[in-house]
């Protein structure tokens, strides 16, 4: 995390941008010394939004846990046997073209 005074990120807003969004590192502004703004990527920002619309989604955070059970459980299905069941599947249904 990097904290900038309001002052420098105005003199360099353009390349602390470029940083932010190659690096996804966030910029903490501070204005008077005291915590202002953050700056993250466009695409960070929508990373957050759909964490917490995910979060907020009972039925979508049922199957997570469910998921992490049976992780716990060891209850997986290997990549392996994931390639297998997809080539069967293949096989018996054919994609229409």
């Amino acid at each position: 995390m990097t904290t900038m005074p309001l002052s420098d990120v105005k003199a360099r807003l353009s390349e602390i941008a470029e940083e932010v969004d190659r690096t996804h590192e966030r910029v903490h502004v501070t204005r008077n010394g005291r915590e202002y703004v953050v700056l993250l990527s466009a695409e960070d920002l929508e990373s957050l939004e759909a964490t917490i619309e995910l979060l907020r989604d009972n039925s979508a955070m049922s199957r997570v846990r469910e998921a992490e059970a049976a992780a716990t459980a060891d209850d997986l299905t290997t990549a392996e046997e994931m390639a297998k069941l997809m080539s069967e599947r293949r096989v018996r249904e054919p994609r229409e073209r």
